[in-house]
């Protein structure tokens, strides 16, 4: 390449380097833009998984509750309201072992209103697990819930288990609860009583247990009279206690003194005492004292019979 007086660079080369210096600064810039527009997209996209990662396990992390049989719209408010009161007891769980013979040894697992296992989201509220070979069946799901009470007990029953096999012409199990009333205990004494099993259906499994949200409200044992004695004994001692530190204390009383309204309740004493006096007493109201008073109009008086006789002479 031919050179031009001299000079070490070609032809044109020096004419070059300042638009090559430009490309080159603009190229930096671009990738700083870059650099500082990637950042925020990358702070963002975290926060979106973040955010979906927590979504999903709040989720997971709810359980699933009773639901009544019927649409929403048919639960009656007796129904929402026997759920309201069993709630206490869902976080519990109850089992139960059954060991008839060597073919049947079951364990029957038990929540109120809640899944057994909630991973498997089969709805389970009572399952029974077979000792020998770890075979699981739902007895009842909560999703087919029936719920009714009497005046000290409360039926739960769970509906739509897995089928029979041989009996009960294949239907579907249903589990029985029945919670009786036994104040002073949240929950106790968890058993089966029976399965019912022989009949061509309506077959059901029946359990029963024991707590105190079935029993009804205490009544009050203190009558409209009692409540009135006491409400009224309160304000006599909020009288006197603060009477008294009123005028001890801001009036500076002493003594009998203290004592709030203490003339009015002087005097009134006084003509409740006369009045006693005025109503109760038996002798005829015209009738003389017995004794002789010592009143103003008397100290004048000077006895006719004088005992200066007496005095030595």
């Amino acid at each position: 390449m031919p050179l031009s007086g001299g000079s070490l660079f070609p032809r044109g080369g020096l004419a070059c380097a300042p638009a090559c210096a430009r490309r080159e600064e603009a190229g930096r810039r671009r990738r700083r833009a870059g650099s500082r527009m990637s950042s925020p997209c990358h702070t963002s996209a975290v926060l979106v998984v973040f955010m979906a990662l927590a979504v999903v396990g709040a989720e997971q992390s709810k359980e699933r509750s009773c639901d009544v049989i019927g649409d929403e719209s048919s639960e009656s408010q007796m129904e929402r309201a026997l759920l309201k009161k069993l709630e206490p007891l869902s976080p519990m769980r109850f089992n139960v072992t059954v060991e008839k013979d060597k073919t049947e040894n079951y364990i029957y697992h038990f929540r109120v209103c809640r899944e057994v296992n909630s991973t498997l989201h089969d709805f389970g509220g009572l399952v029974q697990t077979d000792r020998q070979n770890g075979k699981t069946t739902v007895i009842g799901r909560i999703n087919e819930t029936q719920v009714f009470n009497g005046s000290d007990w409360i039926m739960l029953i769970y509906k739509g288990g897995d089928s029979y096999g041989r009996h009960c012409s294949g239907e579907k199990r249903r589990a029985v609860i029945m919670i009786s009333c036994k104040r002073g205990v949240t929950a106790s004494s968890f058993s089966i009583i029976s399965e019912e099993r022989e009949k061509e259906q309506e077959c059901f499994y029946l359990f029963e247990m024991d707590s105190s949200v079935a029993c009804p409200a205490e009544d009050s044992h203190l009558s409209v009279g009692s409540i009135l004695l006491i409400t009224f004994a309160s304000l006599i001692a909020v009288y006197i206690i603060g009477g008294f530190l009123y005028q001890r204390l801001v009036v500076g009383a002493k003594g009998m003194e203290q004592f709030p309204h203490f003339a009015f309740w002087q005097d009134l004493g006084n003509l409740v005492a006369d009045g006693c006096d005025f109503v109760c007493r038996s002798k005829p109201r015209n009738a003389p004292a017995a004794y002789r008073g010592v009143g103003d109009d008397q100290l004048g008086e000077e006895s006719e019979e004088r005992d200066d006789h007496l005095l030595p002479m």
